[in-house]
């Protein structure tokens, strides 16, 4: 999609603003796509934010800036690995970004660059674990929106590659059951470290499945009760993936609330790391420090920058020449540069937080 202002033919109580701002935000994964479709794609992106210029401005406004465009473009990597693409332009300030979150392709000329736009833009992804667990195996996959797929833990996932590893004493066992019972819950702690090692490549919400009995022996013994929404009773050992999604179904169809638990629970496991920053001056601090994984930040909170007010003292260098006007933009772009990402949730979701968080890498 793409945002326009009037053109010079609009009624006089339309301002076109005098200093044009670009943000340019495309998909761009030269790995994933031929290079004829990828530059087909970005000739069609340069036509629209050229015809756009164009439009709203004069000509000795808009032909230094669709030049700058064309270079930009002229000298774009495609050796990354990333997924998306960024550019932000004025006259007198330019940035690129190659980025690892997927976007719907959005093209904005105005006065000034809203970076919190690329956020916007994001392709919303409703990403969630599924750890099924039962007296015999475990098995864990990714959900989404559009798929269901089987992801291999370390760790293994029948129950019987650990008849050889009990305690002795367990022999002495009279009970075959007691017997039973400590091979499951040792087997249960395996999968458990299986679990920790997952969520550090995908820090995604979990739902737990399996039978009451073996369910709750996992809730008691689990490290990652934090990233835990939900337990799901019910054998579903032999259950096909189809079966799992429609027992998930009602789970999931909150997804807004849902995605806000889980991020609760990563910021409430960040503080408990001390990897927590808290405030529009903390993070600051720590986004100034490359340490962004994750900042979470209400929607409408905003913070003016030095160029619009004078009495802000940036605690890290601050463009005024950038056209970005708001300090929360100033983070997301540094967020997203350091390889990081960026959630917005409603007003008022983070209000013992400071309206704005960052978690940092641990």
């Amino acid at each position: 999609m793409f945002t326009k202002l009037p053109a010079a033919s609009a009624p006089s109580s339309v301002i076109i603003p005098e200093m044009p701002a670009v943000s340019l935000i495309i998909p761009f994964e030269p790995k994933m796509m031929s290079e004829a479709a990828l530059q087909a794609h970005l000739k069609q992106a340069l036509e629209k934010v050229t015809q756009i210029i164009n439009e709203c401005y004069e000509k000795g406004i808009a032909h230094p800036m669709i030049e700058r465009i064309r270079a930009i473009f002229a000298h774009l990597n495609f050796d990354t690995h990333k997924k998306s693409l960024a550019i932000f332009l004025s006259l007198v300030f330019e940035k690129v970004l190659y980025l690892d979150i997927a976007v719907e392709e959005k093209i904005i000329v105005n006065n000034t660059l809203e970076i919190r736009d690329l956020v916007y833009a994001k392709k919303e992804m409703h990403k969630y674990l599924v750890l099924l667990i039962s007296g015999r195996c475990s098995k864990i996959f990714i959900g989404n929106s559009t798929a269901f797929i089987r992801i291999k833990s370390n760790v293994p996932e029948f129950i019987t590659a650990y008849d050889n590893d009990l305690p002795e004493r367990t022999g002495n066992f009279s009970d075959p059951s007691a017997k039973k019972e400590i091979q499951l819950k040792k087997f249960l702690h395996h999968v458990d470290e299986g679990l920790s090692a997952i969520l550090q490549s995908y820090p995604f919400p979990v739902f737990v499945m399996g039978v009451h009995k073996v369910a709750g022996y996992f809730k008691a013994i689990t490290k990652n009760s934090a990233a835990i929404l939900d337990i799901i009773h019910g054998n579903f050992d032999e259950a096909s993936e189809h079966t799992l999604q429609l027992a998930l179904t009602p789970y999931v169809a909150d997804w807004k609330k849902l995605k806000m638990a889980g991020l609760l629970q990563q910021l409430e496991k960040a503080a408990g790391a001390g990897k927590l920053a808290t405030g529009i001056q903390e993070v600051y601090v720590q986004s100034a420090k490359h340490k962004g994984r994750k900042l979470i930040v209400e929607k409408n909170y905003m913070y003016p920058s030095p160029a619009e007010n004078a009495e802000i003292i940036p605690i890290a260098p601050f463009n005024l020449n950038s056209c970005i006007h708001d300090v929360v933009d100033d983070l997301i772009d540094k967020v997203l540069a350091d390889g990081g990402d960026v959630e917005f949730v409603d007003q008022g979701s983070l209000g013992q937080y400071g309206q704005i968080a960052l978690i940092q890498y641990y």
